[in-house]
């Protein structure tokens, strides 16, 4: 049998799944006895214990100074951050790309504009943003609102040209109006694909959150990343680093299963 045509069943499937998890970890803990070994003060790479004691430290120790436990206080401050500006940076994706994909008097001027503001490094204008914005929260929303919205927008006003203009016609025929043509025939089909593009530009949105929180803020993920490395607290960092990404994961697999559930009958749920 071709290896083309070779499907492993589910046994087997969750066993490749974990499989590459589990050699990095071989890897990491072996690297980590062995320099452990040679050097106990090591810090580069530190076992499970050092990293446990961390975590412990921060998510279950009042800190002293605060009173507050950083590891929480840190994640729902990014949390918080990151929904905002993700949940803003949806509603205008959306608007831009209604009107850029069916709008004909707004394509001419928007698909060109959103186009260029794809195309700047979002990191690139975050000291504009400091400058305009300030220090506080607003700057480090603003920062994933434009560094998401024209890439969301673009794939929404491509999702609303695929529509088939059979489809407007017929709505039209029967006496739609075009705010009844938006909301009853093109909303439907372009919220299962939102949900989609919300799930590609996760990673971006969350790398956005990390660099501003890095340059300005008193607390957040990011920014007890950046404050301990002067100190090189990989204990810190390596346990902050996994929870950042299981916490992506979750997300995208919240707004997986959402697709799944609210929009069955859309082809690209099933991705």
């Amino acid at each position: 049998m071709r290896l083309i045509n070779r499907h492993p069943d589910r046994g087997g499937r969750l066993l490749l799944i974990l499989l590459p998890f589990a050699l990095l970890l071989f890897a990491y803990f072996t690297g980590s006895a062995a320099r452990l070994t040679d050097n106990p003060n090591d810090k580069l790479l530190p076992s499970a214990s050092q990293m446990a004691d961390a975590i412990d430290r921060l998510a279950f120790s009042e800190d002293k100074r605060s009173g507050e436990y950083l590891f929480w206080q840190d994640s729902a401050a990014s949390l918080a951050r990151l929904g905002m500006g993700i949940g803003i940076a949806a509603l205008v994706g959306l608007c831009l790309g209604i009107a850029a994909g069916i709008l004909p008097l707004f394509r001419a001027p928007l698909s060109p504009l959103l186009t260029v503001l794809s195309m700047v490094p979002p990191l690139a204008i975050l000291p504009i943003l400091f400058i305009v914005f300030g220090l506080g929260e607003l700057s480090k929303v603003m920062l994933i609102v434009i560094g998401i919205t024209p890439v969301l927008a673009r794939d929404l006003e491509q999702r609303a040209r695929e529509i088939p203009q059979e489809i407007l016609i017929k709505a039209q025929t029967l006496g739609a109006s075009t705010w009844t043509l938006i909301l009853r025939v093109v909303l439907p089909q372009l919220l299962p694909r939102l949900l989609i593009a919300l799930r590609l530009v996760l990673g971006s949105a969350w790398l956005f959150l990390i660099a501003a929180e890095a340059i300005a803020a008193t607390d957040g993920l990011g920014y007890r990343i950046f404050l301990v490395r002067r100190y090189m607290a990989m204990d810190v960092i390596l346990p902050y680093v996994v929870w950042i990404t299981l916490l992506a994961w979750l997300m995208d697999l919240g707004l997986r299963q959402t697709t799944r559930l609210v929009f069955p009958w859309y082809e690209g749920a099933k991705a």
